[in-house]
């Protein structure tokens, strides 16, 4: 009987990877998400850690069974409770993989985009330091972008000196300088900003 609970508890020792692993993993993809956002342009820490629980959760909770049951067909040797423990663990880290994967994939795009923005704020307060009405220019770094298509239309906006009006242009970052950037109106974009959300 003493054999058969020492052989227990050493499988169970060596098949004690999937919680600890989770732990790990879900600090992990918050790591990644940060580094190479998986959703969106830019993620925290803390966002990416929930989103790695709640993966991994649903990994374990759906896929650790079905996996569980493949190894027991490579290696019948491993007791069940083992088996889709490893098996748990070898899908938490293939999420975690995943997670890097699309961030990796999605970085270049993230850069350029930002690149655009840039360039079209840049492009928007040279034209509102040549074309504007003073009480604009005197605050035309104080801009507010609004991305109308990512890349390629910005609306950018600067307040006036005593902050109630505003002067506005649209930027095309794909138009060379000269007919990239056309005034639109005093409208702010936060206003703009509640219709298309």
């Amino acid at each position: 009987m003493e054999a058969a609970w020492l052989a227990r508890a050493r499988w169970r020792w060596r098949g004690a990877w999937l919680w600890p692993t989770f732990i790990a993993a879900a600090l992990l993809d918050g790591v990644i998400a940060h580094a190479r956002p998986f959703l969106g342009a830019s993620q925290s820490v803390v966002g990416g850690i929930l989103a790695g629980l709640i993966l991994n959760l649903l990994v374990i909770v759906l896929g650790s069974r079905p996996a569980g049951a493949l190894l027991r067909r490579a290696r019948p040797d491993l007791p069940v409770l083992v088996a889709r423990n490893y098996g748990g663990t070898a899908l938490i880290v293939a999420v975690s993989a995943a997670l890097l994967a699309v961030g990796v994939a999605r970085h270049g795009g993230i850069v350029s985009g930002q690149r655009a923005l840039d360039d079209a704020v840049v492009r928007a307060e040279a034209y509102i330091g040549d074309h504007a009405p003073a009480t604009f220019r005197a605050d035309a770094t104080r801009t507010d972008t609004y991305t109308i298509q990512s890349g390629a239309v910005y609306r950018t906006c600067v307040p006036s000196q005593d902050g109630l009006r505003f002067y506005c242009v649209i930027v095309k970052t794909r138009l060379p300088l000269a007919q990239s950037v056309v005034p639109d109106g005093s409208e702010p974009n936060a206003i703009l900003s509640e219709g298309t959300n």
